[in-house]
């Protein structure tokens, strides 16, 4: 099919705004959709992002890009799983969709763009990681993790109750998609899900990823040894790679004893490997031992390395569903979404985890395949959000959004070239409330030129005189220099704080009640896939 073609075949749709049945006759013309997500899998893991540091490449992630369009700017509004999960299922802020943090569980009755195309005539899918608690609504087909989910031998819970499956989670959930994508209901079209637990922590790679990249040293990140001068909320961390990483469960620094405990998941066989992968260099550590920096520096190797193998599991999987799509002749016709719930840490300021406003964290990947209608190899500078998926969907879909979302359609930029349209926004807005990891409470904007970030709920003096941290981002992008308290920079501060205020009224995030007296919504038991202790 054309470009031209597509194009008025969506007019068309979109003009109707019919559903259900209505849309029979435009079913081979709708585009079928795969939506590849993971946990904490960062943009600088992945080669085609071309910044950051030297790392190993991602080929099938890779292919997506040189196949459709990667977006350069693309951010989360709450650096944390859940809340974030819950804004790329209904296209609202996280004050909107009623999860701000980790406790949240999905309104069995919320919008969502999947429940949409269900109800407008796609069979639809999802496998893997879910983590909203709650049953998921809209589909045909589900199998999903209750929570965390484990790397090995997973438990899913289905319709159909629970199972556990011997392997590494990675491969099972695709194994679980590409079953379904071969006997789905083919009379139409189709939008699946597979969402991967990896490479969340404590990052425990397939065996068949276990010996990648042991004789390579990864280049360290100008930033890992931070002192945070002039952050003082970032002083407070808890998320160092030298005092808060495990040696045990995070780093497979591990005796006899513990080991039971870290692997207590694993088959016997499984359990052999893991031990033999790391026996040589375990020893080594423990005959000379490092310490200071040169502990910290060995740490963030080992951390490394088996983060990314985790993401060579991930990357090598994408590969397994774009192959079957070829091999079902379905490629032509069908959308392939990739991206990750948020950014995640790789050592710079010291750090692993999310939950900052900051670069690594706030940022997220994304990349668009959409043969005909996405011209290969494209790149797109405009900022776009996760609010931004449940409409882009939709309306690539046909299917009209019948509740008032907060994102933007991406289809503009999917159909010129990433070239964004003179009024496209200018500002992003973010806020984190879950305080884990010593994150405090706060809120940012980011337009293409700087930062600024709010810290609401101040714990102590210094961080009341530092309630505000301004980053110039051209000159500054590792946002290394705070530069609120510096009186050249008096202007350009008022004038973010009106941006930050007005950007804050636009999303209607105006009542701190639904932030500071934030309480877990209980709802019945049966709509749990393990239904809650008793309080």
């Amino acid at each position: 099919m054309t470009l031209a073609h597509r194009i008025l075949v969506l007019i068309a749709l979109i003009a109707s705004n019919c559903v259900n049945s209505e849309f029979a006759n435009a079913d081979e013309e709708r585009p079928n959709i795969v939506f590849l997500f993971s946990d904490d899998l960062t943009t600088q893991a992945i080669s085609a992002y071309h910044y950051g540091l030297d790392l190993p490449p991602t080929p099938n992630l890779d292919r997506i890009a040189k196949e459709g369009m990667l977006f350069e700017n693309s951010f989360c509004g709450n650096s944390i799983c859940t809340p974030s999960r819950a804004t790329v299922m209904t296209g609202l802020h996280s004050h909107k969709n009623g999860i701000v943090n980790l406790s949240g569980a999905l309104d069995p009755e919320s919008p969502t763009w999947p429940k949409r195309l269900h109800q407008s005539g796609y069979t639809t899918a999802i496998f893997g990681k879910w983590h909203m608690k709650t049953k998921p609504q809209g589909f045909d087909a589900w199998e999903v993790f209750s929570g965390q989910g484990n790397y090995y031998n997973p438990d899913l819970h289905g319709p159909n109750g629970s199972r556990r499956i011997e392997g590494h989670s990675t491969d099972i959930v695709t194994d679980i998609a590409l079953d379904w994508l071969e006997n789905r209901d083919k009379t139409k079209p189709f939008a699946l899900m597979i969402q991967h637990k990896a490479p969340h922590r404590n990052w425990k790679p397939s065996i068949q990823e276990l010996e990648l990249y042991r004789d390579i040293t990864f280049p360290e990140p100008s930033s890992l040894f931070d002192d945070y001068e002039g952050r003082v909320a970032a002083s407070n961390h808890k998320m160092g790679i030298d005092s808060d990483m495990t040696m045990a469960s995070d780093l497979m620094m591990f005796d006899g004893d513990q080991a039971k405990n870290v692997l207590s998941r694993l088959t016997p066989q499984q359990r052999d490997a893991y031990l033999a992968a790391f026996e040589s260099e375990n020893t080594e550590f423990l005959a000379n031992p490092p310490t200071g920096k040169e502990l910290v520096r060995w740490k963030y190797q080992r951390y490394m390395k088996n983060y990314l193998r985790c993401v060579a599991g991930v990357d090598r999987n994408v590969g397994r569903v774009l192959d079957k799509l070829d091999s079902l002749n379905l490629n032509e016709n069908t959308i392939v979404v990739y991206c990750a719930d948020q950014g995640f840490y790789l050592g710079e300021h010291g750090w692993f985890d999310k939950r900052w406003a900051y670069e690594e964290s706030l940022k997220m990947p994304l990349i668009v395949r959409w043969p005909g209608m996405v011209k290969p190899g494209t790149r797109s500078a405009a900022m776009v959000q996760n609010i931004d998926y449940a409409p882009t969907l939709l309306e690539a879909a046909g299917v009209k959004t019948d509740w008032p979302v907060q994102g933007i359609s991406l289809l503009p930029l999917l159909s010129n070239g990433g070239v964004a349209p003179d009024d496209w926004r200018k500002t992003i807005y973010y806020r984190y409330i879950d305080r884990g990891h010593g994150v405090a409470q706060h809120s940012a904007i980011r337009t293409n030129t700087h930062k600024l970030l709010h810290f609401d709920q101040p714990r102590n003096a210094a961080e009341e005189a530092s309630i505000w941290e301004l980053y110039d981002l051209q000159n500054d992008p590792q946002e290394m220099t705070n530069l609120a308290g510096d009186p050249a920079q008096a202007t350009k501060l008022e004038s973010m704080k009106q941006l930050y205020w007005e950007t804050r009224k636009r999303y209607d995030d105006t009542d701190e009640s639904l932030w500071t007296n934030q309480r877990t919504r209980r709802f019945d038991p049966e709509d749990y896939i393990v239904p809650p202790r008793r309080r």
